[in-house]
């Protein structure tokens, strides 16, 4: 096990997490010695349904309206609200979002991808996550009158650019 206090709180060891100071209590990490540099993250996420009610969203005969472009408006609000959802993700001044769905007919799902950039001191992989889930979520809450066993699936960090420890993309 290692010595909490050997490292300083501005460059953890590997093994240490972040968002714990040296006495073991949360803290929101001190971002203010870091560099602005473009940062980017990428993230996506499945929700799995029944045929009929993928047709429902495909169609545009959803009782709701339009499922797939609410769901778009709302993972961007998501993704700009991370900060108020996750107690200790710093609100940040996100310069982009873009949520892009694609149905999976043979599938019976929709894949949703999130791209969040900025240009600041700290990444932006939470407001991606974020954006998917909310994304996936507003689907659910649109057709759960007619499948409430859709499954949501998947939801992962696909990539990361920017900062002191570069870039990152996951083994698919």
């Amino acid at each position: 096990m290692t010595d909490p206090q050997a490292a300083p709180a501005t460059a953890p060891a590997a093994d240490q997490l972040t968002h714990f100071d040296a006495a073991g209590q949360a803290h929101m990490v001190d971002v203010g010695a870091k560099n602005e540099t473009h940062r980017v993250a990428v993230a996506a996420g499945t929700i799995r349904m029944k045929p009929e009610t993928l047709q429902l969203i495909v169609s545009g005969n959803a009782k709701k309206g339009d499922v797939l472009g609410i769901a778009r408006i709302a993972a961007i609000m998501g993704a700009k609200r991370t900060s108020d959802l996750i107690p200790l993700c710093h609100p940040l001044a996100i310069t982009r979002v873009a949520v892009d769905f694609e149905v999976d007919a043979a599938a019976s799902s929709v894949h949703c991808r999130a791209q969040v950039e900025l240009h600041g001191k700290t990444g932006v992989e939470m407001e991606a996550l974020t954006a998917v889930q909310v994304g996936l979520l507003t689907i659910y809450d649109m057709c759960k009158a007619v499948d409430r066993g859709m499954v949501m699936t998947n939801i992962r960090v696909l990539e990361k650019h920017g900062g002191k420890s570069g870039d990152w993309t996951a083994a698919l």
